[in-house]
């Protein structure tokens, strides 16, 4: 059973061994669809082949690479990746999974494409909901932030479009590596006093969390904002130019500074998701994290109040890639039970 969450800056494959993706493996790519769509049915087939995937096994396919804009509609852009799905696995059977828990045929989905489009976070939410029946899932990838109220047993989002769940505070744009500083902040500390921040895309939240060690530099999954490596003295030196300076001007101390506030606004951001969500549901006291981001997860979680219970503990290393973990696992449950 292989597990597919196809976005438009990485994808994520989970190939899943007897319905536990502990005993299976993970592997992701960080691919921007919107530079190279062309590449998408070779890169697939490419990521399959690093897990040793066969002819004929079953696909569960959850995605978000229809908001590229490589694509003028969502409705294209869920087309293209049906196209190439097809493309890289002939006559292997495709399982596309919808915001309402279902998993309907390419034919389906390309009818019905924004009840595919952008629903792997429930894909997650649905297998969280099945262990943990009571809690809010805060799911925090490269990019962006899911915070998911689950309540006996069921998954109970407001939102089931990304506009809407931007509306409801369950989707909130920010994640451990692509966001630009000056999304998270228009100050930082600088000498006795404050600096501006210039709005030009020197570096991102992911160079904050390498600066302070929070980041492996191997999890840094998309190009930086230089084209240099993402190491902590690279990183150091984009931190630098957030005030249109270099290392010259500002020693490590400074730095320090620019990327503790940045950190700090980008906490600060889920936490009042995860307070928003939580005052329609005052009883949960769990938060389920998971992620690239969990440790920003986890952190946000104590801020507001609930107690963080890491989603590695059940799916082991799979819990980076959660939602192509979450969709093998609910396929091969629908599977053996005759549900799909």
């Amino acid at each position: 059973m292989l597990g597919w969450d196809i976005g438009g800056v990485n994808t994520k494959l989970v190939r899943v061994d007897d319905a536990d993706p502990r005993l299976g493996r993970a592997a992701s790519i960080a691919y921007e669809i919107q530079h190279d769509p062309a590449s998408l049915a070779p890169m697939l087939a490419a990521l399959a082949a690093t897990v040793g995937a066969r002819p004929n096994w079953p696909h569960a396919v959850t995605m978000t690479a229809e908001l590229s804009q490589a694509f003028r509609s969502k409705r294209e852009g869920v087309a293209r990746v049906l196209d190439a799905m097809a493309e890289a696995f002939p006559g292997d059977p495709l399982h596309i999974y919808t915001v309402d828990d279902r998993f309907v045929t390419p034919e389906e989905a390309r009818t019905s494409p924004l009840h595919v489009a952008a629903a792997n976070w429930a894909a997650t939410a649905a297998l969280v909901a099945r262990t943990t029946p009571d809690a809010i899932l805060i799911d925090i990838g490269t990019t962006s932030t899911d915070i998911i109220p689950i309540s006996r047993g069921r998954v109970s989002a407001r939102g089931r479009t990304d506009p809407a769940r931007l509306s409801t505070g369950e989707l909130v744009y920010t994640g451990a590596v692509r966001t630009p500083v000056e999304a998270l902040v228009r100050h930082v500390p600088l000498g006795e006093g404050e600096a501006a921040v210039s709005a030009e895309w020197f570096a991102t939240a992911g160079d904050a969390h390498v600066w302070l060690g929070q980041l492996d530099p191997a999890d840094y999954t998309s190009p930086t904002q230089d084209g240099r490596p993402a190491t902590r003295p690279y990183a150091g030196e984009r931190l630098a130019r957030v005030v249109c300076g270099e290392r010259e001007m500002l020693d490590d101390a400074a730095i320090d500074r620019i990327a503790r506030a940045v950190v700090e606004a980008q906490l600060e951001l889920v936490v009042t998701g995860v307070r928003r969500v939580r005052a329609e549901f005052p009883d949960l006291t769990v938060a389920v994290v998971t992620g690239l981001g969990e440790f920003v997860a986890a952190e946000a979680a104590r801020r507001a109040g609930l107690d963080p219970r890491p989603l590695s503990d059940r799916l082991g290393s799979a819990s980076r890639t959660a939602p192509a973990a979450a969709v093998a696992c609910l396929l091969a449950h629908r599977l053996e039970t005759g549900e799909a």
